[in-house]
């Protein structure tokens, strides 16, 4: 891929640095499972179906950590397929993956393994490429998008160290959501929409939140449209012309925006299919096992004695929706409880970054804002357009992140937002290197982009000057602790507690984000 074969030195070592990453969480997660306790939760648990061989019985000590919770759900679906209703509010672009993975590339392990335990190897595998590529991606991004060459680096370094870390290693979508959205995002940004597109609809098989990806292609439309009015003076007086671009791009729009949500509507339709459809029988083929499950948890087999669920009779079907309102309690306002006020702890630390991003991006661009970035600054006209987090372009990533952030924050299981904003937006690591960039003295150095006006060139690294490797300012930060200010202290300290704490709680079956 173009991606990884560029004569990039900063490239390769998000590349590399995201491995070494990804290797230390196994790691750790390993000896976390190991010499700690699983909890006792209340969690989906299907039974083995097969007795374990002894390499199964090492690779669950090795990986199952990371096979706790929801990654059961992917696990359980690339096996035996959607089952169970509740398995519906789980997209099938992962689990096809991993199947693809297990039948596949590790059929020759199937004399040693059994499937499951081929499905979470190819777990493992799959989102450590997917981690490293998405880091790839959001740095290509950052370049094109900040033009500023160190903060896009420090970006995507903070990524491999993303409070969603456990996300990105376990059974989860979160890192092929995280590399087909970034990704997208960078085609979009050099003008290749079709495979921009086609990244978008692709993460819409992934994920329910990449369906507001689509805004992205109609605010890309609706600013061209507008700097062809402001460029063109003579447009206005020529509407037949007019009218043919206003078709134009708004055919283009609505045809690539079919296309993102394409992938969910198909998924609904076959939920439909079977859990809604006549006499389908297919509780001959679902194994006693299973069945047993069902009847001792309330779960809802596909077509077990004829009858339908509730949603197949609503005007529009879909099952993902009565999924969230109806197993998970998912609305606007229901999580607002007083016994929830741990998880909104848990999730102030993002919420309030996010927040602080948002006020910074409009507090500098207030009429940028207002205008919704569609009208040209005196710098853009004069082809100098400020540079760094406050750029314009970045108006609609901030305008993103805010929707997914107050989306979150009112409608969902609020603890979420760290992984949900980690793996979705760019914004997060965007604002955060801004803020390390702009407020730390040891980055200020010759290797990094320009200090701000007034500022001394200081803390420079030995090794950033040299050929080969360029000088990781993250390790850097972490390596002079004491030196770094309190604004960094609490940067940096976020984002390695979460991803410590992660690995610590989730492996173990403790409720976390």
């Amino acid at each position: 891929m173009e991606l990884v074969r560029r004569e990039d030195p900063q490239l390769r070592e998000v590349v590399w640095f995201a491995g070494r990453c990804r290797a230390l969480t196994l790691l750790l997660q390993a000896v976390f499972n190991l010499l700690i306790p699983d909890h006792a939760a209340d969690a989906f648990s299907p039974p083995r179906l097969s007795e374990p061989s002894p390499w199964d019985v090492l690779v669950e000590w090795l990986l199952g950590g990371l096979s706790h919770w929801d990654a059961e759900h992917f696990l359980f679906i690339a096996e035996h397929g959607y089952l169970y209703e509740h398995n519906c509010a789980f997209l099938p672009l992962y689990p096809l993956s991993l199947w693809a993975v297990a039948r596949g590339a590790l059929w020759p392990l199937q004399r040693l393994l059994r499937l499951r335990s081929r499905l979470l190897l190819s777990a493992v595998l799959l989102n450590s490429l997917f981690s490293a590529l998405a880091a790839a991606a959001l740095y290509e991004l950052g370049r094109v998008v900040l033009r500023r060459r160190r903060v896009a680096f420090l970006a995507a370094l903070l990524f491999s160290l993303s409070p969603a870390n456990v996300f990105m290693a376990a059974a989860y979508s979160e890192s092929m959501f995280a590399f087909l959205a970034f990704g997208a995002m960078w085609q979009l940004e050099k003008g290749q929409s079709w495979l921009s597109g086609l990244l978008f609809s692709l993460a819409s098989g992934a994920r329910a939140n990449g369906l507001i990806n689509a805004g992205f292609f109609l605010y890309s439309q609706g600013k061209r449209f507008a700097l062809q009015l402001q460029v063109g003076s003579g447009s206005l007086r020529k509407l037949p012309l007019l009218w043919k671009q206003v078709l134009s791009l708004a055919s283009s729009a609505v045809l690539m925006s079919a296309g993102i949500f394409l992938p969910f509507a198909l998924f609904q339709y076959y939920a439909y299919l079977r859990f809604c459809g006549p006499g389908t029988g297919l509780d001959q083929t679902i194994p006693e096992p299973l069945l047993q499950l069902a009847r001792d948890k309330g779960y809802h087999p596909a077509a077990m004695d004829g009858s339908k669920p509730p949603w197949c009779s609503q005007r529009v079907p879909v099952v993902y929706s009565y999924i969230q309102d109806t197993y998970w309690n998912v609305g606007f306002l229901r999580y607002f409880e007083l016994r929830q006020i741990p998880n909104f702890l848990l999730a102030l630390p993002v919420t309030l970054l996010v927040s602080w991003a948002a006020w910074t991006y409009i507090s500098t661009n207030p009429w940028h804002c207002l205008t919704l970035g569609l009208g040209r600054s005196k710098s853009e006209e004069e082809g100098k357009p400020r540079d760094g987090f406050c750029c314009p372009a970045a108006f609609v990533y901030v305008v993103h992140a805010t929707a997914l952030l107050a989306f979150g924050f009112f409608c969902m299981h609020v603890q979420v937002l760290t992984r949900f904003l980690g793996s979705s937006s760019p914004i997060l690591y965007w604002f955060s290197a801004h803020l390390l960039q702009e407020h730390e003295p040891l980055l200020w150095s010759a290797g990094t982009d320009n200090p701000p006006p007034g500022r001394s060139v200081l803390g420079k690294s030995p090794g950033s000057c040299g050929k080969g490797t360029p000088d990781n300012p993250v390790v850097r930060l972490l390596l002079n602790w004491r030196l770094i200010t309190p604004l960094s202290k609490g940067i940096l300290g976020f984002f390695l507690c979460y991803w410590l704490l992660g690995l610590l709680l989730h492996c173990n079956f403790l409720p976390w984000t």
